[in-house]
């Protein structure tokens, strides 16, 4: 049987907001759902998930551990196809990886190849889209400075810190120089000082590079530091419980907006959403 909408020719406002695309947004996760195994095993990790981030917006993903954040990155990295759903990148629907996308890793050790010195390692990716050695070569070493690695080009991976091995994993997404950078627990395996000193370098370098930034953490004090908004999602199955705009402006620092009443008050909210 033909629905209402077709047998009227009348279609509601909020019909009409799904059908049609939002052409103001650089990155639309647009209703996902995924479930994971068959049968008795079917597991559904996401039951709705419905975000846009405008272009040059940095938007952090929290929610309880295992609600799918991962999950949500995957799918717009183009490297999970959901259940149902979408995820749409300038409008267009996102089948497999984004030339325009790059991805910064968790596990940076082992995102780093230990044969590669630094600059090899950051330059590796570029042969795929077919950019001249002394050209890949020269990109490394400007995105390697931007880090603040300008001096470690030779060294291997095994010879640097965590905290540099993850500024090399940043570096080689810079180097591809993405419209949209995706981060998935970037901070997750450093100490406090070094997490801190990478957050501020996330800062500048979106300032620099004009990006757009999905970022999946479990830290709420770096959700709120970093995003312009925070996506809280709920536990199994995830739906977005609140998007919570950031309005702490665009110079921040460490000792200066964490102690900022209006950043107690964001995180409070932020965390009261996870606890929902």
């Amino acid at each position: 049987m033909a629905s209402a909408h077709a047998r009227t020719g009348v279609v509601t406002a909020e019909a009409a907001k799904r059908a049609a695309p939002d052409v103001d947004a650089h990155v639309h996760v647009d209703r996902l759902h995924h479930v994971f195994g068959r049968g008795a095993a079917a597991r559904t990790v996401l039951g709705s998930v419905d975000f846009t981030v405008a272009r040059g917006e940095h938007v952090s993903v929290v929610g309880p551990s295992g609600s799918g954040k991962t999950t949500v990155l995957r799918c717009v990295a183009g490297l999970l196809t959901p259940t149902s759903g979408q995820v749409r990148l300038d409008g267009a629907p996102v089948a497999g990886p984004p030339e325009s996308l790059a991805v910064v890793f968790q596990d940076y050790s082992r995102s780093l190849l230990p044969w590669l010195t630094v600059r090899s390692n950051v330059a590796l990716p570029l042969r795929g889209k077919g950019i001249p050695a002394p050209h890949r070569r020269e990109r490394a070493a400007e995105a390697l400075a931007a880090v603040g690695l300008k001096d470690s080009l030779h060294q291997y991976p095994w010879q640097l810190s965590g905290g540099m091995q993850q500024r090399v994993a940043i570096a080689r997404a810079l180097a591809y120089r993405p419209e949209v950078l995706l981060m998935d627990e970037p901070f997750a395996s450093v100490d406090a000082q070094t997490r801190s000193d990478l957050e501020d370098l996330v800062l500048r370098l979106k300032r620099v590079y004009a990006m757009t930034v999905i970022a999946v953490t479990h830290d709420i004090d770096e959700a709120v530091y970093l995003s312009d908004r925070v996506v809280v999602l709920s536990g199994h199955p995830a739906e977005v419980v609140e998007s919570v705009p950031i309005d702490l402006g665009a110079d921040r620092d460490q000792l200066t907006t964490k102690s900022d009443p209006r950043f107690a008050r964001l995180r409070a909210r932020v965390l009261r959403a996870v606890r929902h």
